[in-house]
């Protein structure tokens, strides 16, 4: 091979690399750019709409019922919208599954008190851009989007409790 041919292998690699980076997502819906809007359906068929919600501070989970660090978060989030429910914030977990029908259990056995929500088509998934399962993301009381979590270990519960308090403030 040449000199030239390699220059040229070399060039297409760096150009392909760079319209890659260019013009891929990101890694998820970023800090400070609105919250996208989206209307899901709930268990009883009610449909909720995110910005509905302005002026509350709101906590998106995105979760699935094969994720196994969802199934660790799940209780650590209700117990996050029992204590805050009543002071202006919102938790809205949103199931990605492709049949809302395990979701639905899954979220008796957890016996979750806040609205769960269906994204069976994974179209607000995609608007949020998600990269891990799950992801959280928290919303200040005019849409923006602050605090975003990707993933879940034991002690991100703390996290997810300061940042939504820093917000309630």
């Amino acid at each position: 091979m040449t000199m030239q041919a390699v220059t040229h292998i070399q060039r297409f690699l760096v150009v392909g690399l760079l319209s890659a980076l260019l013009t891929g997502p990101a890694l998820a819906a970023a800090v400070n750019e609105t919250a996208p809007d989206f209307t899901l359906k709930t268990k009883s068929g009610k449909n909720l709409r995110l910005n509905d919600f302005r002026g509350k501070v709101v906590m998106i989970n995105f979760w699935a019922t094969w994720c196994a660090p969802c199934r660790q978060e799940l209780p650590h989030m209700e117990k996050l919208h029992q204590d805050f429910k009543d002071k202006g914030f919102v938790l809205l977990g949103v199931n990605i599954d492709n049949d809302s029908a395990a979701a639905k259990k899954m979220a008796e056995e957890f016996k979750l008190t806040f609205p769960v929500l269906y994204d069976e088509k994974q179209q607000t998934s995609k608007l949020y851009k998600l990269k891990a399962m799950p992801s959280t993301f928290v919303i200040d009381r005019n849409g923006k989007i602050k605090n975003v979590f990707l993933g879940y270990k034991p002690g991100l519960e703390k996290k997810h409790e300061k940042a939504v308090e820093k917000l309630l403030k």
